[in-house]
């Protein structure tokens, strides 16, 4: 799905393509039943006018006409529910498609520094408000265009002077919401935005719980999502105040407007141009021709919060991807890596790599050792094609990567990353995330391979055993193990290994290294580390200095050299 570029409402329009005959029939049906609506009270106020006429004869005509009126309208009403509402879940499931089509554009990281609750904001609360716009507006906006536009002409008909009085009254009630039209949009994005930073804040607490408790903060953090409800709170009453006021003019001017037309009447039946037979009539189309527009005002007075929310979906929804991907090339058949004269910056005049060129054979497995800042996992990113290089090029098999597809990418490439994420379902369903179709045998060999199989079958249900939420029925290392049998499942020829073992313990780290020995020659590994019991296992290591190589070798050779690295493992050491 390419990305839009348009906002606000006017995106949520152009959201409906391929759906205007199911607009084409909530509108009609919509004016349908306001037009029902509105006969059936010109239908009884003519029964009334009758009778006070005198005129029994036309009871039985008027009466039967009613009853088809009220079982015509009461149609029009279901099937207007039935198709406005099938419009609506069907928009705003199309929306939510492209709001998540967004979020993955912009990945990895949070979109464009947003906060994930407050993303999840958006794809959920912000989404379902706009039923409202997609069920209720459009229809209700048309019709309060026809129906008053039909009552003018029936009340020409009487008399001109009846039209003359109730048509302001009609154009001043449409626009009252366009007289706080600005102060309507500022609020409602207040009020969106404030409710966003509150969700954002709850999942910050209720995932930093231990933390907060450990440090004595957890009091703290509970006044401050307080602090934040009440600021939601005065905001909504705010918002809420400026749309009593519409409700208080729209109220005023439909009062004036019924006023007018009783004093016109009046003055008709006194110069005996109009027959007390339709006074009711005319009186209950007057009124009429205000309950369309009374009903859009209702609606235009949050149409603030629907603008806001609008706005804020059609920001994701337009997120630009942050690679082209529009590469064709054919899978290559070797596997080796080729880094030449890379550079890359994550802000202008300030490179992270500066001309970095390294090779990596097939099943090689090279390490990557340096400072904190040094570029290694910027290495890493750039290779997994997170970020484009800004000038050298990268190249699997000899194939450059931008001219591969990214699904085909990352056929070739698998990545276990620092920070394990393990989704609420059982350890199988995690693992079978690198092959949605693998069996239970495929799943198991490769938990052997990442010594996981040990742990995960002493569990009480073993594969079928559930992570919990991020994986927290599991140490570091054991979810470090599952995340690894994940990669492995794919069937990568090319596996990174970010940090793997910064945090295991020491029976988790000599797990993790007879992993790595048994991945030994099957894959080209590229491994980010710092602790020198794994660096021992790469067969050459690269030294990152300022963005450049400063020294390679194997870990025993470049200690022997005494140079950069070996001060680097000393360091480590000593600390």
């Amino acid at each position: 799905m390419k990305p839009h570029t348009h906002g606000g409402l006017a995106g949520l329009l152009r959201m409906m393509r391929g759906r205007y005959r199911l607009l084409a029939m909530a509108v009609f049906s919509g004016v349908l039943a306001q037009s029902g609506t509105l006969a059936c009270m010109a239908i009884g106020a003519w029964i009334v006018g009758i009778a006070l006429a005198g005129e029994a004869a036309l009871l039985p005509v008027a009466c039967g006409w009613l009853a088809l009126l009220v079982l015509l309208t009461a149609a029009a009403r279901w099937w207007q529910a039935w198709v406005s509402h099938d419009l609506a879940f069907a928009l705003i499931e199309k929306l939510q498609m492209a709001i998540f089509d967004g979020l993955e554009r912009s990945a990895p990281g949070t979109a464009d520094g947003q906060r994930l609750g407050d993303l999840a904001s958006v794809a959920t609360a912000d989404a379902e408000l706009m039923e409202r716009f997609y069920a209720h507006t459009l229809a209700d906006y048309t019709g309060a265009i026809v129906v008053p536009l039909a009552v003018l002409i029936a009340l020409w008909q009487f008399d001109p002077l009846l039209a003359g009085v109730l048509l302001p009254f009609l154009l001043l009630v449409a626009t009252v919401p366009v007289w706080l039209a600005r102060r309507a949009a500022l609020q409602g994005q207040q009020v969106k935005t404030e409710q966003g930073q509150l969700n954002a804040d709850t999942v910050e607490f209720i995932h930093g719980q231990r933390e907060l408790a450990a440090f004595g903060q957890a009091r703290g953090y509970v006044q401050r999502l307080i602090q934040r409800t009440q600021s939601l709170g005065r905001m909504q009453q705010r918002y809420g105040s400026r749309s009593g006021l519409e409700f208080a003019a729209v109220d005023a001017l439909s009062a004036g407007a019924v006023l007018a037309l009783i004093a016109a009447t009046s003055t008709l039946l006194h110069a005996g141009s109009l027959s007390p037979l339709w006074l009711p009539l005319v009186l209950v189309l007057g009124v009429g021709a205000l309950l369309p527009i009374v009903d859009v005002t209702q609606t235009a007075s949050q149409l603030g919060e629907l603008r806001a929310g609008a706005a804020r979906i059609m920001r994701i929804i337009d997120y630009s991807a942050r690679v082209n991907d529009s590469g064709h090339a054919a899978l290559p058949d070797r596997h080796n890596l080729a880094f030449s004269a890379v550079r890359f910056g994550y802000a202008a005049q300030r490179p992270v790599l500066r001309g970095l060129s390294a090779t990596i054979g097939p099943g090689e497995i090279v390490a990557l050792a340096g400072r904190s800042g040094a570029g290694k996992s910027t290495l890493t990113h750039l290779l997994l094609r997170f970020y484009e290089v800004e000038s050298g090029a990268i190249t699997v098999g000899g194939v450059d990567i931008r001219s591969l597809p990214l699904a085909a990418l990352h056929q070739l490439i698998s990545w276990v990353p620092q920070e394990v994420y393990l989704f609420n379902g059982s350890v199988a369903d995690n693992i079978r995330l690198g092959g949605p179709d693998a069996s239970p045998q495929q799943i198991e060999e490769v938990a052997k391979m990442a010594q996981a199989h040990d742990f995960i079958s002493a569990l009480p249900d073993g594969y079928h055993s559930a992570c919990g939420e991020n994986g927290n029925r599991f140490s570091g290392g054991q979810r470090q193990r599952i995340a690894i049998a994940r990669a492995l499942l794919t069937g990568a020829p090319v596996l990174i290994l970010d940090e793997a073992s910064a945090s295991l313990d020491n029976e988790n780290e000599r797990a993790f290294h007879q992993a790595l020995f048994s991945l030994r020659h099957k894959r080209t590994i590229l491994l980010i580390a710092h602790r020198p019991a794994t660096l021992r296992h790469a067969d050459r290591i690269l030294l990152l200095e300022n963005g450049e190589i400063a020294e390679s070798g194997s870990h025993d050779a470049l200690m022997a050299t005494g140079g950069k690295y070996a001060a680097l493992i000393k360091k480590v050491a000593a600390d």
